[in-house]
């Protein structure tokens, strides 16, 4: 227990790789620029001590390499690892007693936490042979008074005579970049099981090798906003889940499931009777009108037809009616 904690709290640093760069907001709505680091796969490969090596320190692996020599393979023989890692990377340790054992897999989580302040090295882009002005940042020289070619020059060099000679480190034009850079008290905003996001912009272009070191803690840190956002989500989701889940298994369902399935029988049995040839229908209907009048209405129905036949035609055989004759009143009156 003690070997494991005196391990973690000697560690303060882990080897990474530079993924990408993006934007994230935190919890008081500020916007920051963020680097993805991945810090998955750090292991001990050797380990020096003041008794064999006058010095205490820590060899970390991360990688891996595609083709290894035997020089590679004699590194991590003390380690009897599989294959032989990408990079190389010794860590002074100030305590022989917290130094880890060797094959030993560092996981990021117990070294680093959201709201540790770090120190990230890697070495810079190179941006080849540049002048002092976009080196050294160098004003140049008056574009007045007939400096017509002077204006990106880097001026006087050094003295004449005493000392008669340019002293060393002088900034001049030369190679910028590619060199070693280190980036002081950046901010780790998240760490998970493989990556971690550190605030702010690290030296280097993708997957260069990186070297995180833990210096202290931020009392005042903010999280990610989309941290408690996630959470939240995922927790609604599960209580859908469960919801769903509860009432798939009630025997409500199931009666729903009863009522379906007997509704759809019927809706069948119906299409099927409909589905009955048109000459068929129109005889059963006859057949059973015809089944539910009784005789009597059936006679009343003969006789009234009679009727109304008989009283047409002598209707149709009355003779014509004579003019009616004049009175002799009106005669008279003639």
């Amino acid at each position: 227990m003690w070997s494991l904690f005196f391990v973690f709290m000697g560690v303060q640093t882990i080897l990474g790789q530079k993924i990408d760069q993006t934007q994230k907001f935190l919890e008081d709505e500020t916007r920051i620029p963020v680097t993805k680091l991945w810090v998955k796969g750090n292991v001990v490969v050797a380990v020096k001590t003041n008794d064999k090596d006058h010095y205490s320190a820590v060899q970390l692996g991360f990688g891996t390499r595609k083709k290894a020599n035997k020089a590679h393979l004699g590194q991590i023989k003390g380690a009897s690892l599989q294959q032989a890692p990408k990079f190389l990377k010794e860590i002074r340790m100030a305590d022989e007693d917290s130094l880890p054992e060797i094959g030993r897999v560092l996981n990021v989580n117990e070294i680093l936490k959201p709201g540790d302040i770090i120190n990230v090295t890697g070495i810079s882009k190179g941006k080849g042979y540049a002048g002092v002005v976009k080196r050294h940042h160098f004003k140049g020289g008056p574009r007045t008074h007939g400096q017509s070619d002077r204006e990106r020059a880097p001026g006087s060099i050094g003295q004449t005579t005493t000392p008669g000679r340019v002293y060393k480190g002088k900034r001049m034009a030369g190679r910028m970049g590619h060199e070693t850079a280190t980036i002081r008290n950046l901010e780790v905003v998240d760490v998970s099981q493989d990556t971690i996001l550190v605030k702010g912009l690290v030296p280097g272009g993708r997957n260069t090798l990186i070297m995180v070191k833990k210096v202290s803690e931020n009392k005042k840190f903010v999280p990610l906003y989309k941290e408690k956002e996630n959470t939240e989500q995922l927790a609604h989701a599960e209580g859908d889940a469960e919801s769903i889940s509860e009432s798939a298994s009630s025997p409500a369902s199931d009666d729903v499931q009863q009522n379906k399935t007997e509704n759809n029988a019927s809706g069948q049995s119906q299409v099927s009777e409909d589905a009955r040839p048109i000459e068929e229908k129109a005889a059963d209907d006859s057949g059973s009108l015809s089944e539910i009048q009784t005789p009597e209405v059936k006679e009343e129905s003969t006789e009234s037809l009679e009727s109304n036949f008989s009283s047409s035609e002598t209707e149709q055989s009355a003779p014509v009616s004579e003019k009616p004759k004049e009175s002799e009143d009106t005669k008279h009156a003639k």
